[in-house]
Parts: structure tokens; C-alpha cells; sequence
């Protein structure tokens, strides 16, 4: 996210002190450093809205949130990497800090909270995709499950409860795997996810069924019987 004055950002102790005492942050004894539960609410909100936007809208938002034209906010974009996970971070920070922040601050503590976001919402039972192997994938698999899931998402963990008896529903010659809607931007746009848990089924590489929210496994099971 170090798009402005990248030379001269603030130290990250005294950042991650800032989120800290803000309630953002949360130190273990041994060092070890979570986002709290509830700026993770805070968060949740910002990757609602920014994590599949898309590249123009992206864009436009850097744009304005660092006073730049469009054409050197994507030059800014490209050259120092910046994601929709680093926008979501800043803006989740600049939300949720009751107290005046500087911009650079809000940057480095962007940094930090992208370091240290919660692990993977997908189950641990599935093969996890991104937006680098998602097609590969469809590729690899024509016939497949891919599912979306969120973190903080009530329905999701629900359904992750019962993982073991979805994938006992799962035909044979079907390959199932996850996404993490809040990563995924770019698959989410391309098949119009806006929601999770959300289960597409792709036969012969196209797909066929897209349901939204949560599905039991005789549900998903009714799902995969008229698709394959």
C-alpha cells in the first residue's frame, strides 16, 4: 500500500501500537499478533464493498483516496503492487480508529493488518483457489463444485459443520474446491458471486447452477443430481 512518499512512512512499532490500543489488534504473551473479532466486523464491511469491485472502480477509489488523477493512480497501482486487500485494510482502519490518523500512518497499518488477517475461511477439507488458479482448475476440472465462502459469516460456518457430509454428496468424477470471496475478486466478478456460502456447479467446463447462502448436504446433494 506504500503508494505515497514511500520514503518517509511512519515507524510500524509505533502503527501497530496505534492498532493496538485501538482495540484493532490484539498481542499475544508469546508475540503472536489477530485482529480482534470486531474490527474484523469492520472489516468485513470494507471487503463487502471494495473486494469485487471492479479494476476501473478500483482504481478510482485509490484515486481519490490519495488526491490522483486516474491515469497515475493505476501507474501507482501497477508499480508498487497495490491490492484490493490493501485498500480494504486502510479504509477498514480509517473507520474503525476514533482518533485522527495521518495518511501514511493508515498506510503502514494497512501493511500490518494485511500481514496478519485471519487464515483462509475455506474449509480445510477443500482444495483452496485463488484468482491466479481458479481457471486452471476448470481447466484441470471440468466437472467441479467450487464454493465461496467468507469470514465472520454465520451460514458458512454452518455449512462447514456438515463439510463431511457434502462431500459424501459430491458424484464421482466431480472435483470440489473453495474460494475466498473477500481474496477472490476477480472469479467473484466473472460469474457474479455477491454472497456466501455460494455453490457453483460447472459441467464440461460451463457452468450450469449457481446457488447463494446456505444449502444442507440433501439440498446440495438435489443440486448436483440435476446438474451431473
Amino acid at each position: 500500500m506504500a503508494a505515497v512518499n514511500p520514503n518517509h512512512l511512519p515507524d510500524p512499532e509505533t502503527a501497530l501500537e496505534t492498532l493496538i490500543s485501538a482495540g484493532a489488534v490484539d498481542e499475544a504473551p508469546d508475540g503472536t499478533l489477530s485482529t480482534t473479532a470486531d474490527f474484523e466486523k469492520t472489516l468485513a464491511i470494507y471487503h463487502d464493498i471494495y473486494g469485487a469491485v471492479s479494476t476501473e472502480e478500483f482504481n478510482n477509489t485509490v484515486a481519490e483516496l490519495f488526491g490522483l488523477d486516474p491515469e497515475t493512480a493505476t501507474e501507482r497501482i501497477d508499480e508498487f503492487g497495490i491490492e484490493r486487500e490493501d485498500v480494504v485494510a486502510y479504509l477498514a482502519a480509517q473507520s474503525y480508529l476514533d482518533i485522527p490518523v495521518e495518511q501514511n500512518l493508515l498506510i503502514v497499518m494497512a501493511g500490518i493488518l494485511v500481514e496478519i488477517t485471519p487464515s483462509s475461511p475455506v474449509p480445510a477439507e477443500l482444495r483452496e483457489l485463488d484468482d491466479d488458479s481458479y481457471e486452471a482448475f476448470l481447466d484441470d476440472n471440468p466437472d467441479a463444485v467450487v464454493t465461496v465462502w467468507r469470514r465472520n459469516c454465520a451460514p458458512c460456518d454452518e455449512m462447514k459443520a456438515e463439510m463431511d457430509a457434502i462431500l459424501e454428496r459430491v458424484p464421482d468424477g466431480v472435483s470440489i474446491a473453495g474460494l475466498d470471496g473477500e481474496a477472490a475478486g476477480d472469479f467473484c466478478r466473472t460469474y457474479d458471486v455477491d454472497a456466501a456460502p455460494s455453490v457453483l456447479c460447472f459441467l464440461d467446463g460451463d457452468l450450469k447452477e449457481h446457488e447463494s447462502g446456505r444449502r444442507s448436504p440433501d439440498e446440495l446433494s438435489d443440486i448436483f443430481g440435476r446438474v451431473y
